[in-house]
């Protein structure tokens, strides 16, 4: 199904589907009931990508289908959120027109907050020079008499920032407003609705945690700040120089004061840990100070490596936010000899699609 042809009104017996797919998936364990996390029926993504198709003087945002991959224009987009279907009529309407701005185009990018913030990103096949710069802040200027909108222009090895390049987003999570600044080309989650449901179900079941947390792959902070409240001391890892800056933001918005990021993979701070190598990123952190019975590990679709699962297990509590059911099962063959899922999770962050975002709550065996 292309996603402009999207009937909301399908929504609830695609998510029962899913959820009936994903019970069976994971048979093999011994699980509890599934938890199931609906998403907004539409417009619940926050963020879109467009190629554009330049037609004389017409210009499109475009998709492909799937199937025969062909491409199909794009004037309405259903999963995204209204503001980002507002901008990009407005957007591409004034891009048409302006031979300049328009000139090699050939990608656009859209990330938008339930806070009404939205950054723009356009992608080119040629150097942005002074005068598309001049030209884009006429059209910057214009577009903000309706949107508090920012833009960045992007070339082979340019970046080209406006004004600046984050919006800031605001979750209100057990109705506890949080801040959270989020870098545009970084990772971000897509469905802020639903994240803010798997939040809460994070702080669930850890409301009676003891101890400390470590996160792995902690981004931006998502999951560390709001998680604060429930441990001790939270001490977080994060490989992107980028996203550690905007954690150390976030961490200093919201005021939290018992939350270390350091920048470091899940395999360097398992030798760190294991004391097979010294980094000279880890003065001032004294890992001895930390006293973690629960882990948090949220890893790209590839899932843990052995030697982060071999890590992992040695940990009390473990909870595992996973984008890929698969690398979770294949985890789950280790982690379960040692740990037991107490909590099983489905949260519905990409409707009308086999993607299942699965969190899983594993608590040691007694021995």
């Amino acid at each position: 199904m292309r996603p402009t042809e999207i009937q909301a009104d399908t929504y609830p017996e695609q998510l029962q589907n899913k959820a009936d797919l994903v019970k069976t998936s994971f048979a093999q364990f011994d699980m509890p009931e599934l938890q199931v996390f609906a998403s907004d029926p539409l417009h619940y993504r926050m963020r879109a990508e467009f190629r554009v198709w330049h037609d004389g003087d017409e210009l499109h945002h475009v998709m492909f289908d799937q199937a025969t991959k062909q491409k199909y224009q794009v004037h309405q987009f259903p999963p995204a959120s209204l503001l980002i279907n507002q901008v990009m009529q407005d957007l591409i309407g004034a891009l048409k027109v302006n031979d300049v701005l328009r000139r090699k185009l050939f990608q656009i990018d859209y990330l938008a907050t339930l806070s009404g913030e939205i950054i723009v990103s356009l992608l080119y096949h040629k150097p942005l020079d002074e005068n598309w710069q001049a030209e884009m802040q006429k059209l910057l200027t214009k577009l903000r008499l309706s949107y508090p909108i920012d833009i960045i222009g992007r070339a082979k090895k340019q970046k080209v920032i406006l004004d600046r390049d984050f919006v800031t987003e605001k979750l209100t999570i057990n109705q506890r407003e949080y801040s959270f600044k989020q870098i545009e080309n970084s990772f971000t989650q897509p469905n802020a609705k639903v994240n803010i449901k798997m939040l809460e179900w994070a702080l669930d079941i850890t409301k009676n945690a003891q101890g400390d947390l470590l996160e792995l792959y902690c981004g931006a902070g998502n999951f560390s700040i709001p998680l604060a409240q429930n441990f001790r001391k939270v001490l977080a890892t994060e490989i992107s120089k980028t996203s550690v800056a905007a954690a150390q933001d976030n961490i200093s918005q919201n005021q939290i004061d018992n939350v270390k990021i350091i920048r470091m993979s899940s395999e360097e701070f398992v030798q760190a840990q294991q004391g097979v190598r010294e980094f000279r990123r880890l003065e001032g952190i004294d890992l001895q100070s930390y006293d973690c019975d629960t882990v948090l590990v949220d890893p790209p679709r590839a899932g843990l490596d052995e030697t982060t699962v071999d890590m992992v297990k040695a940990y009390a509590n473990i909870i595992y936010i996973s984008c890929n059911p698969e690398t979770l099962q294949a985890n789950l063959s280790t982690l379960s000899k040692t740990h037991k899922v107490t909590r099983f999770a489905l949260f519905d962050q990409f409707p009308y699609t086999h993607h299942a975002e699965c969190g899983v709550y594993l608590q040691k065996l007694d021995s």
